[in-house]
């Protein structure tokens, strides 16, 4: 079997770079002008799930519109997302069938997986960001003339560094972490990332205890990125990637505080289980010759995501968010 270029020799798991970089500001060559990018993911996608939570919490869906690939993969000799969900495949305004269409305008050599969340300039329809690390970081600073009237402060100046720094850390043993579980190719790579992840969740569970949120009593960046894992993990990598421990519902504060964010306005209404479900059991991942079984199991029952969580009496605070002050 060839060797894949994400799996490393010791049969681990080693996520590709992202390719497009280039910070938003008027300075870097991507000016912040509403109208001009197109944001493209798939609701299967825990990194573009994120991005697209925080474009809704701040407003900015007016300004940046959203072009949704299929959680399918399609059938064809690479790994790719296809705009199947659309009249005759294509994306209504990009005018193409494959997000890698996109990619290859941007870079021709480009030859890794194309990825989402990818942003678009609509005046090239070249990529021009794939960089989901920190595109909710821009889209929460640099973009904030744009921010709706009375929208939160995600990434406050006084907790930025203790939000990048639980940022890494989530990435690293959870977000990443069920991916290095999923994708290993030896026994031993398996279990050492099948480990930290349980560590790590046993700690935040921990830590939920006595905390509503990851940073007390408001709704940072870095919760939305924890939730991004978390609301996918009994449905879809409980099973599909072997990270069969514990669930998320055995876990009584990381349950909790999943629901309490799932119940919140731009989480839970842009959650799709159904898309979540079909891709990781249905559709092919980074290995474009081996297709997984075509089963789509029935549960988990989702209806426990609307039971009340109980834990606005850990803050005890009127409101999910902390808001910025009228300037």
């Amino acid at each position: 079997m060839k060797q894949l270029k994400e799996i490393s020799q010791d049969g681990s798991f080693q996520r590709q770079k992202n390719r497009f970089t280039t910070p938003f500001s008027n300075e870097s060559g991507l000016p912040i002008e509403p109208g001009r990018y197109r944001l493209l993911w798939s609701p299967a996608c825990p990194w573009a799930h994120r991005a697209v939570i925080v474009r809704e919490l701040l407003g900015l869906d007016t300004v940046i519109s959203l072009g949704t690939a299929s959680p399918m993969r399609p059938n064809i000799d690479r790994v790719d997302w296809e705009f199947s969900l659309d009249e005759d495949c294509i994306d209504p305004v990009l005018n193409v069938r494959y997000i890698s269409e996109l990619y290859l305008n941007s870079d021709p050599s480009f030859s890794g997986r194309p990825t989402v969340p990818a942003v678009v300039d609509l005046t090239t329809k070249r990529v021009v960001n794939n960089d989901y690390f920190n595109l909710t970081n821009y889209f929460e600073t640099v973009w904030s003339p744009y921010h709706k009237e009375n929208a939160p402060n995600l990434y406050p100046e006084h907790l930025q560094k203790q939000i990048n720094e639980l940022n890494d850390t989530i990435f690293h043993d959870v977000n990443n972490g069920v991916y290095q579980c999923g994708f290993a190719h030896s026994q031993e790579a398996y279990e050492q990332a099948y480990d930290k992840l349980f560590a790590r969740l046993d700690q935040l569970n921990q830590h939920l205890e006595k905390n509503r949120f990851l940073l007390g009593d408001y709704i940072t960046d870095a919760d939305i990125r924890l939730y991004t894992t978390l609301v996918r993990f009994d449905a879809a990598y409980y099973t599909a990637f072997n990270t069969n421990k514990h669930l998320i519902r055995e876990y009584k504060n990381l349950w909790g505080y999943a629901r309490d964010l799932y119940q919140t306005a731009g989480f839970g209404n842009t959650t799709d289980f159904d898309a979540i479900k079909k891709h990781y059991h249905l559709s092919i991942t980074i290995n474009p010759d081996h297709a997984k079984p075509n089963i789509l199991p029935k549960g988990p029952d989702l209806c426990a995501w609307n039971e009340r969580p109980e834990r606005d009496i850990l803050s005890k605070l009127p409101s999910k968010f902390l808001y910025k002050e009228p300037t």
